[in-house]
């Protein structure tokens, strides 16, 4: 088969975005993302509800995702799928469409770990956009997970740092949500973030040793410190939002960017990426910018839409695993916690 002209669908079922997308020799020629409005009333993912979503959602986004790219379904040559990590019954529904949709066309099964593919959709063949050098440091960040992984080669990573409870994502939506804000926060924070100052309030960063992350500590203290203004002053939050944002953020970004440093200095690498629905923050964009002036890295910032969620990042990961012939049978099966 000549590498010249290949052809992978891929569809990405993790969470609550039902996603497919087309990619022709390592470029994307679709890349359609179903959100699942619904838990917006919950202020979270309700797994039961996702499931059902992307069980309406996978076929029209699909069928959209093949006339988008304005081929037919002959011309696949294989179809990449998210195995894991994620929730059960959302995975469920994406792993048996795509081992329907192989077994049907008869061409080969791409199993794919989500959070390599946060980390691989760096090699998307994207135009102004550098790709990273091995060895590399990845940062991935998102609603579920936060880690540091050390990039020896597409395949061969090691996790070198994670978080021991929260993830950055969580700490984000349970600080909107004890200042009343909606779900999720991340975005609404980071937007009023831009208008305070990001040294108004102090929170303590919490002490881990090594390159582990906690961040259940920081929102009892954010908790704790809203309580106790608020007997004071019940209109502290609104009176001051942008200015809590702001310091919220600012702490936040700072655990990131120290395990970072210290990550980065243990290693002695300086080529430093992002990945994960939260590197859309933009003060964490900011952070990793300056970091090239002060500490000498060379820095990778996906795409926004490469970031959350999304089928692309499935698609170069079977796009990868094409060319190495390693493909998946019908026997395999959807994790819900798989390691990288």
């Amino acid at each position: 088969m000549s590498s010249q002209n290949i052809y992978i669908l891929a569809i990405e079922s993790s969470c609550d975005d039902t996603a497919a997308a087309i990619m022709h020799n390592g470029k994307i020629l679709s890349n359609i993302v179903a959100n699942q409005k619904i838990h917006e009333d919950y202020g979270g993912v309700v797994p039961e509800l996702a499931s059902r979503a992307h069980q309406q959602n996978i076929v029209p986004v699909v069928d959209q995702a093949i006339k988008k790219a304005n081929i037919n379904t002959s011309q696949l040559n294989a179809i990449a799928f998210t195995r894991g990590p994620g929730l059960m019954g959302s995975l469920l529904v994406g792993t048996s469409f795509a081992k329907s949709l192989a077994y049907g066309l008869d061409i080969p099964l791409i199993d794919v770990n989500h959070m390599q593919a946060h980390i691989l959709a760096h090699f998307i063949k994207e135009p102004d956009f550098d790709k990273p050098e091995f060895p590399f440091l990845a940062m991935t960040i998102s609603g579920g997970h936060t880690q540091i992984v050390k990039v020896n080669h597409y395949f061969d990573m090691e996790v070198i740092g994670e978080t021991i409870d929260d993830a950055v994502g969580e700490a984000f939506d349970k600080s909107g949500k004890i200042l009343g804000l909606g779900y999720p926060a991340g975005p609404e924070i980071d937007k009023r973030a831009k208008l305070g100052n990001p040294k108004a309030f102090k929170f303590t960063k919490p002490k881990v040793d090594g390159l582990n992350f906690s961040f259940s500590g920081l929102k009892t203290a954010i908790l704790y410190f809203i309580q106790r203004e608020v007997k004071t002053n019940p209109n502290f939050v609104q009176e001051h939002l942008n200015d809590i944002c702001a310091s919220i953020q600012y702490t936040i970004i700072g655990i990131l960017i120290d395990k970072l440093k210290l990550a980065s200095k243990q290693t002695g690498i300086k080529h430093i990426a992002i990945g994960g629905g939260v590197s859309a923050n933009s003060g964490i964009r900011q952070a990793l910018k300056d970091g090239e002036q002060k500490f000498g890295w060379t820095t990778y910032i996906p795409k926004f839409e490469y970031t959350t969620d999304n089928a692309a990042m499935i698609a170069i990961v079977g796009y990868l695993k094409y060319l190495d012939g390693d493909y998946a049978d019908q026997s395999v099966m959807a994790t819900a916690r798989l390691k990288i």
